[in-house]
């Protein structure tokens, strides 16, 4: 009697939580803060983080294989606030900064600039127009900015195939995954708002099928309770 050959076990499907970083301080002094001058968390945006650790510790739900954060500042410092709830996986040692999932780079010129003096210098900036216009002179085009977001994305899926890994980013990236692992338009037709440690999921087949599900969004459940933001700095002289 000749027994009938298994099948290979399947393969894990690969996960990607992106997890926008706490209210950063630049936010909070209405500055233009790409990597450069970025300076981490204000008070409630480490309340946030906390906040977000609380419920991964207690749930579990995350447990990821690898983490991973922007090179930038508040991101930095969200992921290590978030770090000691998401298992002993990733808690074996440093995780990787990603220049690819920083923030949209406003160039050395605009950088550190204020909000303000931005608008008083060039205008109010039109996101939801052609890709390719610069909007911070000296830096990225939306374009660039989604090219580069996408090539962290795709060297994540090939090197951590069939693992779940938890990036710690921003609002932009989160934006950036969206549209492109979902086949959507790169800018216009809708916006989004991801909030503060907001948890976004996407799911990809094993193999090498381009096809993403998204399997949750803007989950901030977390926050119930705190301030919705800090109260702007006023720029009043």
């Amino acid at each position: 009697m000749t027994s009938s050959p298994q099948s290979p076990p399947e393969s894990p499907p690969t996960r990607i939580t992106l997890i926008r970083h706490g209210e950063s301080t630049v936010t909070v002094n209405r500055v233009i803060g790409g990597v450069r001058t970025c300076s981490g968390l204000s008070d409630l945006g480490r309340q946030q983080a906390e906040r977000l650790a609380e419920r991964l510790n207690v749930g579990g739900e995350l447990q990821p294989d690898v983490l991973l954060s922007s090179d930038f500042a508040r991101a930095i410092e969200t992921a290590q606030i978030i770090q000691p709830a998401l298992g002993d996986t990733v808690n074996a040692g440093p995780f990787e900064q990603w220049p690819d999932f920083g923030e949209h780079d406003p160039g050395p010129d605009i950088d550190g600039m204020t909000f303000r003096a931005y608008v008083d210098k060039f205008g109010t900036p039109d996101w939801s127009g052609d890709p390719h216009v610069e909007i911070f002179p000296g830096g990225e085009t939306t374009a660039v900015f989604h090219e580069r977001v996408v090539r962290g994305l795709r060297e994540l899926r090939s090197r951590f195939a069939g693992k779940h890994v938890v990036v710690a980013c921003h609002g932009g990236v989160v934006n950036a995954a969206f549209r492109s692992l979902l086949g959507l338009p790169g800018t216009g037709s809708f916006e989004l708002q991801a909030l503060n440690t907001s948890v976004t999921q996407f799911v990809a087949p094993a193999g090498t099928s381009p096809s993403w599900r998204l399997a949750r969004y803007n989950d901030a459940a977390h926050l119930a309770g705190l301030p919705e933001a800090t109260p702007r700095r006023d720029e009043n002289p």
